[in-house]
């Protein structure tokens, strides 16, 4: 069998096939072709990774690429080539107001892939920015469910979800009745949401308990008021329910968004995030989130194993997203790979109170496949 591509000599981790060895990865018209140790001599291009990480595609389940369509985009080329991301998924930027010009001028042109949590609100997250700060789910008049569903059909091909955000800064005196729009719409469309939550009111354990399974409460590791713990570092029942019923919990650290504090009490509690997200957008780039491999990086420094976090960001947000052809090197599956290095130092990272986790280790971006081709970071 002839290869377009491959990738010979880098330790291939693979969760969705429990593949942690030294081995290639061979690309064909796009997909991934075969996984083995003699696919060199029968590829047109041949990538030397030895002393590199290969996994399969990164997804980072939360972003806002909509760069100049909203105050907070950023440029998904730019952050994909950084960060080792083939992924982005847009998180609400746009709504059914104004998702054409996102899909045309923004979705289509990108080499990086964009799939798109719809907002239900018009305009999407329209007043996020350092001058001005206007929660959109604060004016009910702006919630669009019939226009979303008639732009949801006519764009099934990258739209995989709607999103909401509640809590007292997005949907402030509405409170969580935003929420019962976008599942209104999830029914009526057979598209999961994704719920963003602030600081209360509602309550963290009334916004999860509303959620159904396939769900996404993102956000989910978020500093008091509004987290998942108790001040005994308990786990809260409706918490503990939810995911029994098969919602999905997501990091989307952000920049207010993700406390040590809590991901302490959950690991130690058995609870994991099912992804691990960045919810990069244009106010936490230079901190504190930073980007996907910053994020994923520091729940290495709480000691979640490697194989566990690139689950996280691979394989597990292909199912959040149910689309099993991403996040996996299963033959046949799409063929996008992220190559990493595991650097080794002295690394201070923070988390959004400003607590500093000192690590002696983080990943850092070495090149990225997509489709099948050589796409190198800048």
């Amino acid at each position: 069998m002839k290869f377009d591509l491959v990738l010979a000599g880098g330790r291939v981790l693979d969760p969705s096939q429990n593949l942690d060895r030294v081995t290639q990865v061979g690309f064909t018209d796009g997909k991934v072709a075969a996984v083995g140790d003699d696919l060199a001599a029968q590829a047109q291009s041949v990538r030397d990774v030895s002393g590199k990480i290969v996994t399969p595609g990164i997804i980072d389940l939360h972003t806002h690429v909509y760069w100049g369509g909203t105050s907070l985009g950023i440029d998904a080329d730019d952050f994909a080539r950084s960060s080792a991301v083939t992924t982005c998924v847009d998180t609400g930027s746009a709504g059914p107001g104004n998702f054409p010009g996102f899909r045309r001028h923004v979705i289509e042109p990108a080499d990086a892939r964009i799939l798109v949590y719809l907002h239900v609100s018009f305009a999407g997250i329209y007043g996020f920015d350092t001058k001005i700060m206007v929660g959109e789910s604060h004016d009910f008049r702006l919630m669009a469910p019939k226009h979303a569903a008639e732009v949801i059909e006519a764009n099934r091909d990258v739209i995989v979800g709607i999103k909401v955000r509640i809590g007292r800064h997005a949907s402030g005196p509405q409170g969580i009745a935003p929420l019962d729009v976008a599942l209104g719409l999830s029914d009526e469309v057979g598209l999961p949401v994704m719920c963003h939550i602030d600081e209360p009111p509602p309550s963290y354990e009334a916004v999860v308990s509303k959620l159904r399974k396939g769900d996404v409460l993102t956000h989910c590791f978020r500093p008091f008021p509004n987290a998942p713990i108790m001040g005994n570092g308990r786990v809260k029942a409706e918490v503990l329910e939810a995911r029994e019923r098969g919602v999905y919990f997501d990091i989307g650290h952000g920049m207010g968004s993700f406390s040590y504090k809590t991901a302490r009490a959950m690991l130690e509690a058995g609870f994991p995030p099912d992804t691990i997200s960045s919810d990069v957008h244009a106010f936490c780039t230079e901190g504190p989130a930073y980007d996907q491999l910053t994020t994923m990086s520091k729940f290495l420094g709480l000691g979640m194993p490697l194989s566990e976090v690139i689950e996280r960001s691979t394989v597990r947000a292909g199912q959040v997203l149910q689309r099993p052809e991403l996040g996996t090197f299963r033959k046949g599956a799409v063929g996008d790979a992220s190559i990493l290095t595991l650097a080794s130092g002295e690394f201070a990272l923070e988390d959004v109170e400003g607590e500093i986790l000192h690590t002696n280790q983080r990943l850092q971006a070495a090149g990225v496949v997509l489709n099948g081709r050589w796409w190198h970071p800048a």
